[in-house]
C-alpha cells in the first residue's frame, strides 16, 4: 500500500473516532440531563400533618442534604377543627404536577380539639378521616401521591371472627378506589395480607429491624451478644422473630429461638378480647444464662409482655430486651417501671415512627431509635424511581455491625 493511501486511511479512521467520541459525549450529556431532570428536587413535596410533625421535620432535614439544597420540601398546611367536631385540611401552596408524600400518624392521641365546649383528643378514626381530607385537598393535581402511614389504621382488625367489620381492609380499599393514591408506605404491618384489599395501589411494608438491631448491638456489652435467644410472645409473631433471627448473624455468637402460646378463656370477654389464662413456652429447655430478645410489632397495654418477662425469668434467662416497632403504652408505664426497678428486664428498643408520650422519653429502659433517615432514603428512592430492594430486604447489615463490634474487641 502506498504512503498516500495509508495517510488517507488513517485520516478516515480518525474522523470515525472523532464522530464516535462526539456521539458518546452527546449520549452522556443526554443521560446527565435526564438525571438532572429526574433528580429535580422541585418536583418533591411533603405534606406533614400535625400528628407526624416531629418525624416529618427530621425527614425533611435529611432530604435537603440528599438533594444538596437549602429549601424545605414541606408544604405549609392548616388543620382547623370546628366546634361541632368536624375538621379539614387546607394547603397553603400549590401541589400541581408535584410528587407528594403525605405523613399521618394515626396513633398520635396528643392533639386536642374542642367539640361542643369539651376538650377531645384525636382518635385513630379522627386522623384516618383527616388523611382523606389531605388527599382530597390535593384535588387530583399531583403527578404522584403517596401516603406514609407507619402505624396502619385498624391494622389489628385484619380479620373477621364475629359480626364485626374488616376495618383495615375496608379503609385501604377506600384509598385504593380514590384512584389518586399511588402507594401506601407502612412499617411492620400486623398482617400484610390486608394488601389484598388493594387493586391499583402499591402497598410497601418496611421493617425497622436493621435500625433497632444496630443501636442494640452498639449499646450492649459483648458478653450479652454471645448467646442470644430470640422469642416470639405468641404464634402471630413467629415470622417477625425469624426475620430478626436470620438478620442477627455472626460466627461469634450462638443463637436460638423460642415461642410462647397464649391459652385464652374463650368464654369471657374483657376490654374487647378474650383474656389470656397462661403463656406456654415451646423451645429449648436449656436457656439459662442467655440474653433474650422478645420480638413483636407493638406494645399496647403490655399485659402479655409482663407474663413473658416473668416466664423467661423463671427459666433462668439472664438478660431480657424487648424489640417493638411501636410502643403505645395504652395503660401507662408504671408496671414497666416496677419490673425494671426489680431487675426483671433490661430495656425496650422501639422506634419514633409513632407518637410516644413525652413524659416517657427520659426513662432509662426506653431506647427510641430514630428512623427518619431510613424513611428519607425510602422517599428519595421512590421519587427518583430507584430500586427499594436493599432498603426492604438487607438482612446482611446487622451481621456487619456485629463483625465490627467483635473486631474492635
Amino acid at each position: 500500500m502506498e504512503k498516500e493511501e495509508i495517510i488517507k486511511e488513517l485520516q478516515s479512521l480518525k474522523r470515525q473516532i472523532q464522530n464516535s467520541d462526539r456521539l458518546i459525549l452527546k449520549q452522556q450529556l443526554e443521560i446527565a440531563e435526564l438525571k438532572r431532570i429526574k433528580l429535580n428536587p422541585d418536583k418533591l413535596k411533603l405534606i406533614v400533618l400535625e400528628s407526624s410533625k416531629d418525624l416529618g421535620l427530621k425527614v425533611d432535614s435529611h432530604l435537603k442534604k440528599m438533594f444538596m439544597c437549602d429549601r424545605s420540601f414541606i408544604v405549609p398546611v392548616k388543620e382547623p377543627w370546628f366546634s361541632d367536631g368536624h375538621g379539614k385540611v387546607v394547603l397553603q401552596e400549590t401541589v400541581r404536577d408535584k410528587d407528594v408524600f403525605i405523613f399521618q400518624d394515626v396513633g398520635n392521641y396528643s392533639i386536642e380539639y374542642e367539640m361542643h365546649g369539651m376538650i377531645n383528643h384525636t382518635s385513630p378514626n379522627d386522623l384516618a378521616q383527616q388523611l382523606k381530607d389531605a388527599i382530597g385537598a390535593c384535588k387530583c393535581h399531583t403527578s404522584g401521591l403517596s401516603v406514609i402511614m407507619p402505624l396502619l389504621f385498624a391494622g389489628r382488625q385484619h380479620r373477621r371472627i364475629n359480626r364485626e367489620p374488616l376495618s383495615c381492609a375496608t379503609y385501604l380499599g377506600e384509598l385504593d378506589s380514590d384512584q389518586h393514591v399511588k402507594r401506601i408506605i407502612t412499617f411492620d404491618a400486623h398482617d400484610e395480607g390486608v394488601q389484598q384489599a388493594l387493586r391499583d395501589t402499591e402497598f410497601d411494608n418496611f421493617y425497622a429491624t436493621n435500625q433497632l438491631l444496630e443501636q442494640f448491638i452498639n449499646d450492649a456489652p459483648l458478653d450479652q451478644l454471645k448467646d442470644v435467644l430470640f422469642v416470639a410472645p405468641d404464634f402471630g409473631a413467629t415470622g417477625r422473630m425469624n426475620f430478626y433471627l436470620n438478620a442477627f448473624s455472626s460466627p461469634h455468637i450462638l443463637k436460638d429461638a423460642g415461642i410462647f402460646y397464649k391459652r385464652r378463656d374463650y368464654n369471657t370477654v374483657k376490654d374487647g378480647k378474650n383474656p389470656v389464662i397462661e403463656h406456654s413456652y415451646t423451645g429449648s429447655d436449656n436457656i439459662q444464662g442467655k440474653t433474650a430478645i422478645v420480638v413483636d410489632d407493638m406494645i399496647s397495654s403490655g399485659g402479655s409482655m409482663f407474663d413473658v418477662i416473668e416466664e423467661l425469668r423463671k427459666r433462668g434467662i439472664k438478660h431480657i430486651y424487648i424489640f417493638v416497632t411501636y410502643s403505645l403504652f395504652t395503660k401507662g408505664i408504671d408496671r414497666f417501671k416496677e419490673l425494671y426497678d426489680k431487675g426483671m428486664f433490661d430495656g425496650i428498643y422501639t422506634t419514633n415512627l409513632s407518637y410516644i408520650d413525652k413524659q416517657y422519653l427520659d426513662e432509662p429502659w426506653l431506647h427510641i431509635v430514630d428512623c427518619s433517615l431510613y424513611l428519607a432514603k425510602i422517599i428519595y428512592n421512590f421519587h427518583n424511581e430507584m430500586s427499594i430492594s436493599d432498603l426492604q430486604n438487607n438482612r446482611s447489615y446487622p451481621g456487619k455491625v456485629l463483625a465490627k463490634k467483635f473486631e474492635k474487641k
